[in-house]
């Protein structure tokens, strides 16, 4: 519980107050029921076990195994600009509302509708392309 307040739990609160006062009563039950070396034995115990532990949790090995490490590099939306361009003609995939995705010259993209829904299977034409964004309009008139 201790270590709970210390690393977990932000402020000082119940856990490290709850955790330290059960250690203090098993310390003291020792010493009241299994006599004065056993309570030594468990007052040493304990504080080696709290430094321990503590030790063992500062250690920035310890949370290294256990977090997730992995850098995201890609990008959204890469694509090569000769192989589509303003004008290509293609189906959306989703309903864009007013992004989805589409299906221009047999290659997936993320899309981007001016102002409109685009319902999916709709046919679209590309308006312009701007950095990695693609923009479409519908060719259905309804």
């Amino acid at each position: 519980m201790v270590l709970l307040e210390i690393l977990v739990i932000p402020g000082g609160g119940v856990a490290g107050i709850i955790g330290m006062a059960i250690m203090v009563v098993a310390v003291f039950l020792s010493y009241s029921r299994l006599g004065v070396p056993q309570g030594h034995y468990v007052l040493a115990g304990t504080i080696l076990i709290n430094i321990s532990v503590l030790a063992l949790a500062l250690r920035s090995k310890t949370w290294t195994r256990l977090m997730l490490v992995k850098n995201v590099d890609s990008r959204v939306n890469t694509f090569d600009e000769t192989t589509i361009k303003a004008g290509d003609k293609g189906v959306t995939i989703s309903r864009c509302t007013p992004s989805g995705k589409a299906l221009i010259n047999n290659e997936f993209y993320e899309v981007h509708s001016h102002s409109e829904f685009i319902d999916e299977e709709e046919e679209i034409e590309i308006t312009k392309i701007e950095r990695n964004k693609i923009f479409i309009k519908s060719l259905n008139k309804s």
